[in-house]
């Protein structure tokens, strides 16, 4: 694999450059920023800090770009989507080891993460052959009605820091299926896995300009790409709060956007459920990448029959989670990817015992260095608790007990969030009234088959709107134009 730069001592982790027009570039005036391990704490390399100097470079390379490669055909798009695909595919232990050493989770977890990108790529190279127009049957002779697809333009997408694969794979593989240019904003804190992902797109003969890779300050960035006039489409995944600003930024400008922002998924568990099969797979979903996923369930609603019986399970699995450093192949569980989200827990746990909460398990860091966090488990949460209300983002799981499934549905309802949800139960009446009745743009039954590229990603509410995901994804990638003509 080609190098992106050198790498620090003995750290075996590359530093990170700019990439733009084809190139890795070091920042303008050489600026940079630390990369450190979560699980030490310490630094192991050092990013390229975009200023507007760089940024000009990267828009005026993606404007190149565009108008080489919207005419580069899907059938010639998709063949070089698949290359790089099958080149990643080849990487995916290279990748994962670096994956792993900026983020923190296992190392299982992170090849799943980088196979998993390059089966997205393989789709959206599918759906690059499948953009369809369409013949509108005129109200007079002689007249031919068309619909034709274009690409919407050069496009600027904001990535976040706990999938670095996954997160930047999809935004990549639609803009460059339907034919446009895009300059990522990568995730600072996990930089190297999105320049492999670029590698991979350069080694496989992506023209100059079509993928541009930029890191610094994320305000600045976003309030400099967002309004410029060569840029048509933004797409960001992130918190609720961030992604309504620059939402409301780009309606200022008229761009067309993705918004696939935070989440608080309710999970309910009816005293009908196979409760061995929703302990295991909710635990799974909870403490994957230690928590830190948009869709993982955080407050789980027990119909009160099975209320102490789940949590026995539940709790039960957690303590059999191995808490250490993602290298490490027996690690289940790895550290927070930063400090703050350390904090966080802390904060959130205190308060939720303060406010009558029972801690059950867990609720304490770990160690005098690193990010490490137990799997936590807290129970009789009352709704006035900070986790009640807020999104989490770590192994904290919240248990609430409930009588009827009324009471469920309005607590998985009440609050702006609606990413995700989840239920159990062995009726087909209540699992047909759950998936009618929750909120959400993702619902899963008695399993957690969420995030399939092949099916629509995305939420409701303050979650966000549009798909990263499914057919759905590389609608708000093209534009469609009707022409008529006699």
């Amino acid at each position: 694999m080609a190098s992106t730069a050198e790498q620090l001592p003995h750290s075996g982790y590359p530093n990170t450059l700019l990439f733009i027009d084809g190139r890795w570039v070091n920042a303008d005036k050489g600026r940079t920023l630390p990369v450190e391990d979560p699980a030490t704490g310490r630094q192991i390399a050092t990013l390229a800090h975009a200023g507007r100097v760089d940024l000009d470079k990267a828009l005026a390379a993606a404007e190149r770009g565009f108008q080489v490669w919207r005419k580069v055909s899907a059938f010639e798009r998709a063949k070089l989507m698949r290359k790089a695909a099958n080149i990643l595919r080849e990487r995916v232990e290279e990748i994962a080891r670096n994956l792993t050493q900026e983020q923190g989770k296992p190392l299982a977890q992170a090849r799943m993460e980088v196979a998993a990108g390059a089966d997205v790529i393989d789709w959206f190279a599918g759906e690059a052959q499948r953009i369809y127009g369409r013949v509108i049957a005129p109200r007079v002779d002689n007249v031919m009605q068309t619909v034709v697809t274009e690409p919407v333009g050069p496009v600027a997408a904001f990535a976040p820091w706990n999938f670095p694969m996954n997160q930047v794979v999809r935004k990549l593989s639609t803009a460059l299926a339907a034919g446009c240019s895009i300059i990522i904003k990568g995730p600072e804190e996990t930089p190297a896995t999105p320049a492999a992902l670029v590698q991979a797109f350069a080694d496989a003969g992506l023209p100059p300009g079509v993928v541009n890779l930029v890191y610094g300050d994320p305000a600045e960035i976003s309030s400099y790409l967002i309004p410029h006039p060569i840029i048509r489409k933004i797409t960001f995944t992130g918190s609720t709060p961030v992604g309504k600003q620059l939402a409301a930024l780009a309606g200022q400008h008229m761009k067309r956007a993705t918004m696939e922002l935070g989440g608080h998924a309710p999970a309910i568990v009816c005293e009908d459920a196979d409760l061995d099969v929703a302990a295991k797979v909710l635990a799974f979903g909870k403490f994957r990448n230690a928590g830190q996923v948009c869709v993982a369930p955080t407050r789980f609603l027990i119909q009160e029959k099975v209320y102490d019986a789940f949590i026995e399970k539940f709790t039960d699995i957690a303590k059999r989670l191995k808490l250490g450093s993602g290298l490490d192949e027996a690690t289940t569980l790895g550290p927070l990817a930063n400090s703050r989200r350390l904090s966080a827990m802390q904060a959130l746990v205190k308060d939720a015992v303060d406010k009558g909460a029972t801690l059950v398990s867990g609720g304490r860091r770990v160690g005098e260095s690193g990010n490490f966090f137990e799997p936590t488990i807290l129970k009789d949460v009352p709704k006035s608790a900070k986790a009640m209300n807020e999104e989490p983002f770590g192994p904290l799981a919240l248990m609430v007990p409930f009588k009827e499934l009324s009471e469920a549905l309005a607590e998985a309802n009440r609050l702006p969030y609606g990413l995700a949800a989840y239920g159990y139960s062995r009726s087909m009446l209540t699992v047909d009234h759950i998936s009618a009745s929750i909120e959400a743009g993702m619902v899963s039954i008695n399993n957690t088959a969420l995030a399939l590229v092949e099916t629509p990603f995305g939420g409701v509410k303050d979650s966000g709107y549009g798909s990263e995901g499914g057919s759905e994804a590389i609608e708000s990638y093209i534009n469609r134009k009707f022409v008529t003509r006699n």
